[in-house]
Parts: C-alpha cells; structure tokens; sequence
C-alpha cells in the first residue's frame, strides 16, 4: 500500500515512517512533486488536520494523510492550541519556547498535553484519529533531541523533557506515535476485509 503523507517536515516523515509498518510506503509532497501550500485555517487542529488531507486528495485523487499538532497549556487556557507552531509569530522553535516560558512564568499549575490529530482520505472518504501525551512546561529547556517544543515538554512519567529523552523513548510514547498507531491499526484492519 502507498500513502502520500501531506508534509514535507523531515522530523514529522521520520517518525511516522519509524512505526509504521514496512508493507506501508509513505511518501512526502516532494516525493510527489506536490508543491502547492495546502491550507491550515479552519481554526482547530482537527479543522486543520482535515483541510489538508482533503485539499491534497481533491487536488491529486492520491490516498493520502496528513496530521496537525497542537500543544495545549493548562494555565494558558489552552494555547498555544492551534498557534503552535506560530505561536511567537514565526516558526522559530527557540522563540516559541521562549515565549511560552514567558507566559507561563509564575503559574503554579505549569501541567499541558500534546495532541495529534491524523486525519485520512481513502478513495474519497475522510477519517480521524487522535494520540495525546500529557505532561507539564519544565522551567527552562533541556535536550538536544526532537524539535519544536521537545525541550520543554516533560511527559507524564519522565523527569526529563522530550528532546532529552532517548530517541526511542519519545518515539515509543508521543503523541504523533499514539495516533499513527490507532491509523494503522484502522489500515490493517481494512485490508483484511
């Protein structure tokens, strides 16, 4: 089975290729030759998630997935939430990060979730799927490993954040593995019938 995964974010392409199962062939937009910006402004990460998908089938008639990512901050009512990955006004992950210990400097309740909306088209019919890793807003950022805001996310469980976790460790609990899981499980079972 091919699936066109509707990004060209190397880490993104990594990590879901590191999971999913070696009868799946995964290819990005540039593998495709698919140059086009596909829209994120329904306003909700499971909003965006389905605009792209939809828009990248309507376009090419391919299979395809695509995924949105939201940080959620208990203290912040939320957000970051749709404006992740904009959150400081551009994608500069070190400016984020800094904008987000800002915000939450001094608030005692410091606990967030990351989230990760799948949503599918398969011959013309969408689908979603939702993983999720709670955890807190460390104090300052720690790690090397991942990107976004891996340096200052700490998962339940960890006392260290996800970029200064080993790579495996946040592959096996994030929640972009969580809701590739529940995908793929929902493609084996399809091929089976």
């Amino acid at each position: 089975m091919r699936l066109i995964f509707a990004t060209n974010n190397a880490h993104k392409l990594d990590e879901v290729r590191a999971v999913v199962p070696t009868h799946i062939e995964i290819l990005s937009l540039s593998d495709v030759q698919f140059l086009d910006e596909l829209p994120e402004t329904s306003g909700t990460i499971r909003g965006n998630a389905l605009q792209k998908a939809e828009t990248f089938f309507s376009r090419t008639g391919m299979n395809c997935f695509s995924d949105d990512t939201g940080l959620e901050v208990a203290c912040l009512n939320g957000a970051p939430g749709v404006d992740t990955a904009f959150y400081s006004g551009s994608r500069d992950a070190v400016a984020n990060n800094a904008k987000l210990l800002n915000n939450i400097a001094g608030f005692e309740d410091r606990s967030a979730r990351f989230i990760t909306v799948i949503a599918c088209v398969i011959d013309g019919v969408s689908h979603l799927f939702e993983g999720e890793v709670k955890g807190k807003i460390g104090f300052s950022a720690e790690g090397t490993g991942g990107f976004g805001y891996d340096p200052v996310f700490i998962p339940d469980g960890y006392s260290q954040s996800f970029a200064a976790l080993p790579p495996l460790v946040k592959q096996t609990i994030s929640h972009r593995t969580r809701a590739v899981e529940l995908f793929t499980a929902w493609l084996h079972d399809k091929t089976l019938k």
